[in-house]
Formats: structure tokens, sequence, C-alpha cells
């Protein structure tokens, strides 16, 4: 019989999972075996040590939920030619950012996000970074 305040074990360990936002993009780089991490609320997709796209999805978005593509500002123009919808991250509040964003809200988004997809398994090395490395976090003994 439970107690009052008591909650099951299994409470502890339950984890909620949110879902993942345009699960298809996931499913077109699956043949890459695709790693995904939480960034910042939305969803970080690497593809060996390259990350090559986030995809958010915010309620009462600020109009960059999308897929963003990890990219340089050096390949801007030759991507614009593929993606004619795509953007600088508005959230980023600078005119020109390295990541851009196929907003979801473009009305050929899905077809350009697959597009990026199709480009990351060719390859393309317009899509993809390697992060720099992590600092090591420092503990208060390691300032002694």
């Amino acid at each position: 019989m439970p107690t009052r305040g008591r909650q099951s074990p299994d409470v502890l360990f339950a984890v909620k999972r949110k879902t993942v936002p345009y699960a298809f993009v996931l499913d077109a780089l699956e043949g890459l075996l695709p790693v995904t991490r939480p960034f910042f609320g939305c969803l970080a997709v690497y593809v060996g040590p390259r990350i090559v796209l986030i995809l958010r999805e915010k309620s009462g978005g600020t109009g960059d939920d999308g897929v963003w593509l990890a990219t340089t500002e050096a390949h801007h123009e030759s991507l614009r030619r593929e993606f004619p919808n795509m953007r600088s991250i508005g959230l980023f509040g600078r005119d020109v950012t390295h990541w851009q964003l196929l907003p979801a809200d473009a009305p050929d988004f899905e077809e350009s996000a697959l597009r990026a997809c199709e480009l990351i398994v060719a390859g393309d090395p317009r899509i993809g970074k390697v992060p720099k490395p992590r600092r090591a976090k420092t503990t208060n003994r390691a300032k002694r």
C-alpha cells in the first residue's frame, strides 16, 4: 500500500522525451547514422565529427523555426541558388550569420530540407562544421 508523499521508484527514472522536430530529416540521413544532441532547446544533428544541422521548432517562435544549416559565409551564395528561401538566423541579431535557416513557414520547406539531406549524404563540403573542442570544466579544487 503506497504511503503519502512517497512515489514509486520507477517515477524517479522516468525521462520525458520531446518529440523530434522534423523527424523526416533524420529519416533521410539514416544511412549516415546521425547522432542527435540537445542544443539550447533545439536538436543538433551530427554526422561523424561534424555538426550538420540544427532542428528548431518552438511554440511562440521568433520566426527562426526550421532546419538550420551549419555552413560558412563563403558558401552562402552557392547555397542560396539551391535554396532560394534560405536566410540568416534572426535570433542571433546580426545581418549575416554562418548558420543559415531553411524556414519552416516557407512553401518549399520540406523539399528544401530533403534537398539539404541529399547534399549531406553526397558529402557536400558546404554543409557541416567540426565544432571547436570544448573547454574542460574547472572545479573549485582545480582553481586552488
